[in-house]
């Protein structure tokens, strides 16, 4: 089965109560925290405050996704939280590796993100050392945003590169997950959805996710 991993940027942020508490009764495998600092990405989402209580009563493994410059700064910060997997964007670290290798230290796993103009090459000689590559289908700073279709074949060769570098990394795709790109995704290799409007917009958020596990 699919793996889904709902985006937090797209509920109601004056129920998060609720809406967490959806998440909780779902069949959702994760909850995937966008953060935003307005530099790296041209918007602001939330920060710690907002992390801390969602981890308070979340019981769902925390998926967390930095679109910040320098994320390094936040390691030990992201661990008190019990996050599950910590992701940085390749672009934003300027010493992938010693931040990949510092995330596992504290104990969790490490994800790395591409933009939609990054070629998945750029990971030839780091696949080997992540559990995770998230692939925007979108570019990154907003939701709601109509998927790159690029993405398709992006993901093929990320599966590729991984089957060759015999890599144990998922592959995680965000941006413009719905029901028709949903399959086209799976299909091509994707293991982790991640949605956001689809997921919390709907009128059955529950049943979305169990459709989207089935895949």
């Amino acid at each position: 089965m699919t793996l889904v991993s709902p985006s937090l940027l797209a509920a109601d942020f004056l129920h998060l109560d609720r809406e967490i508490d959806m998440i909780n009764r779902s069949e959702a495998d994760w909850l995937h925290l966008d953060v935003m600092d307005g530099s790296f990405v041209p918007n602001i989402s939330f920060g710690f405050p907002v992390l801390e209580a969602v981890a308070s009563v979340c019981r769902k493994p925390l998926d967390v996704h930095y679109m910040i410059e320098r994320p390094e700064r936040y390691i030990q910060q992201t661990r008190k939280l019990g996050a599950m997997m910590m992701n940085v964007h390749l672009e934003a670290c300027v010493h992938l590796h010693r931040t990949i290798e510092e995330i596992h230290q504290a104990g969790m796993k490490a994800g790395v993100t591409l933009n939609p103009s990054t070629p998945v090459a750029m990971l030839e000689d780091i696949i080997g050392d992540v559990d995770m590559v998230l692939l925007m289908s979108v570019n990154p700073g907003f939701g709601g945003q109509r998927f790159i279709e690029n993405t398709i074949d992006k993901v093929k060769r990320l599966r590729q590169l991984i089957d060759a570098k015999g890599s144990r990394a998922l592959i995680e795709v965000d941006g413009g997950v719905q029901q028709e790109t949903a399959p086209r995704l799976v299909r091509a290799g994707v293991d982790v959805l991640v949605s956001g409007s689809y997921v919390f917009k709907a009128a059955n958020p529950e049943q979305v996710i169990h459709e989207l596990k089935c895949l």
